[in-house]
């Protein structure tokens, strides 16, 4: 009976050890992603919005920044944005965990870092860092930060996928959106436009959607690189974008949902809320 409990106790203390340590080493590679953020930021200019900048932009844009963005709005450098939601791990049938994460964004030059915690039962955790940092795409998951699912890091092809992210993901940070940041937007009709974007050598390409009130509702790619059996596949990927809220003087999407276009359907695997953004703006 007591050397059961004994062990049982021991077996506890262990596990609470090696949560533990997967927690610090995970901190400890977060910051280390963190400072490379930090590091590679350069100054962003100009520091504010004009009206007169977006004059001549596809009218479905043009309306686009008149209602997020007001005259005089300062130019976002950096975000810090908190979210909770589920996330489907699944890939024959649905399988959604609830996950929280913060990310963090810089403008100039273009990254991120996606830092989240899917639980997969209680005490038992994946830790997942999806970034963009320096020209270099990166996904790591490691179960209770410690034991590694898998890892992708590069440029070309997973680099672009990540480019493609940051750039769907600026209705968050949209003075991000302009042409002054870079961002070139070609016409296609009264409810869509096409924005690229380049970093270094990778090029990426949307087409954005706008609602009836004219706001940002979706973002799609004919083809993004999706894992699959630890390799990648172009695939068709889409967002949504929801619930508009004003942050800052910005308004903002607060809630989305984010999808393959699979030969089989639509597979939505995020499904997340915005519960804080604080911005860093131009000075």
């Amino acid at each position: 009976m007591w050397l059961n409990v004994v062990l049982l106790v021991a077996v506890l203390l262990v596990l609470a050890l090696v949560i533990a340590g997967g927690a610090v080493r995970w901190r400890v590679g977060s910051e280390r992603i963190r400072r490379a953020l930090e590091a590679g930021r350069v100054p962003v200019g100009p520091a504010r919005h004009h009206a007169r900048d977006v004059e001549d932009l596809p009218a479905p844009v043009r309306r686009y920044f008149q209602l997020v963005l007001a005259e005089g709005q300062p130019i976002v450098a950096a975000a810090r944005i908190k979210q909770v939601g589920q996330f489907n791990r699944g890939t024959v049938r649905a399988q959604w965990n609830r996950f929280d994460a913060e990310q963090c964004v810089v403008t100039q030059r273009p990254g991120f870092d996606w830092d989240a915690r899917i639980v997969m039962a209680p005490g038992l955790s994946v830790r997942v860092h999806d970034a963009y940092v320096n020209g270099e795409g990166l996904l790591h998951a490691a179960m209770s930060g410690l034991i590694t699912l898998a890892e992708v890091r590069g440029g070309a092809d997973v680099a672009q996928g990540e480019l493609m992210r940051f750039l769907a993901e600026a209705a968050w940070y949209p003075t991000a959106l302009l042409p002054s940041q870079g961002v070139h937007w070609e016409a296609i009709d009264d409810v869509s436009a096409r924005a690229t974007l380049c970093d270094g050598p990778s090029r990426v390409s949307l087409v954005f959607e706008f609602d009836a009130d004219g706001l940002v509702c979706g973002a799609r790619a004919c083809s993004r690189q999706r894992m699959v059996a630890g390799g990648f596949v172009p695939t068709p990927w889409r967002g949504r974008f929801w619930n508009y809220a004003v942050r800052d003087g910005m308004r903002i999407p607060l809630e989305g949902e984010v999808a393959w276009e699979r030969p089989d359907g639509l597979w939505p695997y995020w499904r997340g809320r915005i519960t804080d953004i604080v911005y860093d703006v131009a000075r």
